[in-house]
Formats: C-alpha cells, sequence, structure tokens
C-alpha cells in the first residue's frame, strides 16, 4: 500500500453550510505536505482472516526481501507450502528475490497478468484496512500513519475472521422459498 503521506484523509464528516440554502459539501483544502511518502507491505491470509503488514520509507527489493523473511517467520513452520500473489512490479521478480526463493523452498511466486489488477485478492482487503486506520484522521508524521496502520492490523487480527470476496452480505438478494417453475413448453 503507497505511497502513503502525511496528510488529511477525507471521512464521513461533511461541513454543513452556514445559510439554509442547498449548497454543495466542502472539505478542507489540505496543501501542506508535512513529510515525506512511505510504503506499507502485507501479507494476508484468506482462509483463517490472519494479516501482517511492516512500514517501510521505501518500495526496494531489498525491503521487499526483509519483508518476505518476515512474513515466512510469521507463517507456521508447519506450512509446506506458501504461495505469494503478487503483481508485475519489478521488485517482485529482482535477482534478491529469485536468490530468496531458492533458499526458502517452500515459497512459490505466483504473478498475476498484466492489467488484471481485479485478480490481486489483497485490494480488497487494503481498501478495508485503509478504512479501519486511515479514514478521517490527519497526519503529521509518517511515523504516525506507520502506527494507525499497525493498530488496525492488530484490530483486524483481533477480530479475524475467514475473509469472502465480492458484493456484502446485506447486498444480495435474498433467496425465495417457495415451489420450483416448471418449465415452458412449446406445442407444435
Amino acid at each position: 500500500m503507497g505511497p502513503q503521506s502525511a496528510k488529511s484523509y477525507p471521512g464521513q464528516q461533511l461541513v454543513k453550510p452556514a445559510a439554509p440554502t442547498a449548497q454543495r459539501a466542502k472539505q478542507e483544502i489540505d496543501y501542506g505536505r508535512r513529510d515525506v511518502a512511505g510504503y506499507i507491505f502485507g501479507a494476508f491470509q484468506p482462509a483463517s482472516g490472519a494479516a501482517f503488514t511492516q512500514p517501510y520509507d521505501r518500495r526496494t527489493s531489498a525491503n521487499w526481501v526483509d519483508f518476505l523473511g518476515a512474513v515466512d517467520v510469521w507463517i507456521d513452520p508447519t506450512v509446506e507450502r506458501i504461495y505469494a500473489v503478487v503483481d508485475n512490479l519489478s521488485t517482485h521478480c529482482a535477482v534478491d528475490v529469485l536468490l530468496f526463493s531458492l533458499l526458502h523452498p517452500r515459497w512459490e511466486f505466483v504473478f498475476q497478468p498484466t492489467y488484471a489488477a481485479y485478480l490481486n485478492l489483497i485490494e480488497p482487503w487494503w481498501k478495508a484496512l485503509k478504512s479501519l486506520a486511515l479514514k478521517g484522521r490527519r497526519f503529521e508524521t509518517w511515523a504516525e500513519i506507520a502506527q494507525a496502520v499497525e493498530r488496525a492490523t492488530a484490530y483486524w487480527n483481533e477480530h479475524k475472521h475467514p475473509f469472502l470476496w465480492g458484493r456484502r452480505r446485506r447486498h444480495r438478494q435474498p433467496q425465495r422459498l417457495g415451489i420450483a417453475a416448471l418449465p415452458e413448453i412449446s406445442l407444435i
């Protein structure tokens, strides 16, 4: 997730106009660049709902390999195979990553097709995590953002559940019970 910079992230609250006439809702403009941007690397296990995040100041292959090592420690050692679904970013297929995969035989990297970001199953989870950590808050430094993401990840892990992709259940049409419709038969 990134780059995330220290700024205001809009939330649900709207500024109400002073006049009784209907006007557009407005948000205070935030021109300030308070701190440099950074990146949050994340791993997610959809079957259990467990998540792991770690902040980095830059998106380099060295940081990526460091993160993979941290994920290797985080995942249970009894797991025989780890499938890492990644996009085609150049740091994901650098020489250091190839050496990492040689040293860690239980890892297998699966690259999603180009221009198919909707296949990256971690993206809906990133949206939920951003909402928990950043929405409606103002940050002055990158350290505040990293701490907010760390707290949001801890909250997520305390309330983890298997993650289901697709539309939320409350938006699905209820199934009606009853007699099945008979097919229409046309006689010649």
